[in-house]
């Protein structure tokens, strides 16, 4: 399945394959065909494997991030793809600057109908980007946006959120980050949608149960 998904994606497009809760056999399966980025949604379930496994996996850290768990990751995490607030970023920037390194961060926006999907929206990621207190973090880098689709079979609802994704992944772009190159990230797309996901310009696809099969 590995291979069938990799040439589905273009150039621009990479995959996260979503390993959590699966064992570190499976992970190694998947490590010893090529697989390099894996995403897990539990810092420290992300912090064990990263001491168990190859050190030179690309971890990224996709679910809900808490202040008082970013501390389990801060010294070796590649992306966290679910900022959602100020504080989180202020806390990520203050456990990185310990770990004398920079950690790249996606703004996870909520573009589902559901209530129960976390993120910002335009206008509270505004703010963070436009507070004092953002312009003093020097540990951190936003390098993209995130979001996660409605949990539905209608694909034209999908297709509109993904649009309204890369609409604000736009916006933000040309507003902040005009002169940032490393401002390419679209973090959009799992399992069941991810093609749809890669039609509107996702750059990561975050996909488990075809890798992996159903969670046991």
């Amino acid at each position: 399945m590995l291979e069938s998904i990799l040439q589905q994606l273009p150039p621009q497009t990479r995959l996260v394959a979503v390993s959590k809760t699966k064992p570190l056999a499976a992970i190694l399966a998947l490590y010893q065909k090529g697989q390099r980025i894996f995403g897990e949604n539990r810092a420290q379930e992300l912090a064990e494997k990263y001491e168990a496994l190859p050190k030179d996996i690309e971890w990224h850290l996709i679910g809900h991030l808490q202040t008082n768990k970013v501390r389990y990751i801060a010294p070796f995490v590649a992306c966290i793809h679910s900022v959602d607030s100020l504080k989180l970023l202020l806390e990520i920037d203050k456990q990185a600057q310990k770990n004398n390194r920079s950690i790249d961060c996606l703004l996870q926006f909520h573009i589902a109908s559901e209530e129960t999907k976390f993120g910002l929206d335009r206008a509270e990621a505004e703010a963070i980007l436009l507070s004092a207190e953002f312009s003093q973090l020097r540990h951190i880098r936003i390098t993209g946006v995130m979001g996660m689709a409605t949990f539905t079979d209608n694909t034209a609802q999908v297709r509109r959120e993904f649009k309204s994704l890369k609409a604000i992944f736009d916006h933000l772009k040309a507003t902040f980050f005009a002169n940032a190159p490393y401002f390419r990230e679209i973090s959009m797309g799992m399992s069941g949608d991810y093609q749809i996901a890669i039609a509107e310009g996702s750059t990561l696809v975050r996909i488990g149960t075809l890798l992996f099969g159903e969670r046991g």
